[in-house]
């Protein structure tokens, strides 16, 4: 198991990520993980709308983390993202398997927990081995 930095807030993984494998994968490592499915329950977690959660985990301090990039597109998304300073992490292709999100959080640690030593509202992609932070 490595350690996570210190300052590394919740993860929050959307629906996107699944409800068992990824976060099962990162708690292992050691991080604190909620998903969707946790926190407003089953089976209401299917009509979560995003600026929803954006807001609910803005509110709670965690990060982000989803497959879906059109959220810094979407005019809705990105006002509640802009709105209550959420930060959002999310990956560029939607058809890897949960072994390879999970590596590339894990890959990204610490560049995750210095971006999120910042105040939001801010979107990064998450490469194998880097973070990029996005305009929107």
């Amino acid at each position: 198991m490595i350690a996570p930095p210190p300052s590394l807030p919740t993860l929050f993984l959307d629906r996107s990520l699944g409800r068992i494998k990824a976060p099962a994968l990162l708690r292992q490592a050691g991080l604190a993980v909620v998903t969707l499915a946790e926190h407003y329950g089953m089976p209401a977690d299917e009509g979560i709308e995003d600026v929803t959660w954006l807001q609910d985990t803005a509110r709670l301090g965690w990060i982000a983390f989803m497959k879906d990039e059109r959220i810094r597109r979407r005019p809705a998304e990105k006002e509640a993202v802009r709105r209550n300073g959420a930060r959002c992490f999310y990956f560029t292709r939607g058809d890897l398997r949960t072994e390879v999100y999970v590596e590339r959080i894990l890959a990204n640690l610490d560049g995750i927990a210095r971006a999120c030593a910042e105040p939001g509202p801010m979107i990064y992609v998450v490469h194998p081995h880097r973070i990029e932070r996005m305009s929107f």
